[in-house]
């Protein structure tokens, strides 16, 4: 597969997430969309490495979000974990804007 349509830019507000689920060739795939304070767009596994909960649920503070349920924050640019107990990183997904619509590759993550 390809890069698909995750949802419209409009629909992720400025430090915050949304939660959308993909089809990649394995199945379906759930993925966070993250925008950063700075409004830069990112996709990344909506699972924590750690508590297997939905980091969408999390808070995003600069460019990382943190797991709600142990602490743990993550690097949106990388998936890299920043603080403990998570210790694996998650992964983050190719992201393209075509005017509204934002476009996530599932299937070559980075």
């Amino acid at each position: 597969m390809s890069a698909q349509l995750a949802c419209y830019a409009s629909d992720v507000p400025v430090a915050g997430t949304l939660r959308v689920e993909l089809e990649g060739a394995s199945g379906t795939v759930e993925v966070a969309v993250v925008r950063d304070e700075d409004g830069q767009l990112h996709a990344i596994s909506d699972v924590c490495s750690h508590g297997a909960v939905s980091l969408s649920d999390g808070e995003v503070e600069g460019c990382t979000v943190e797991c709600w349920l142990h602490g743990s924050r993550f690097d949106l640019r990388t998936g890299k974990p920043l603080s403990p107990p998570a210790v694996r990183p998650v992964p983050v997904y190719p992201l393209t804007v075509d005017g509204e619509r934002v476009l996530v590759d599932v299937d070559a993550p980075l």
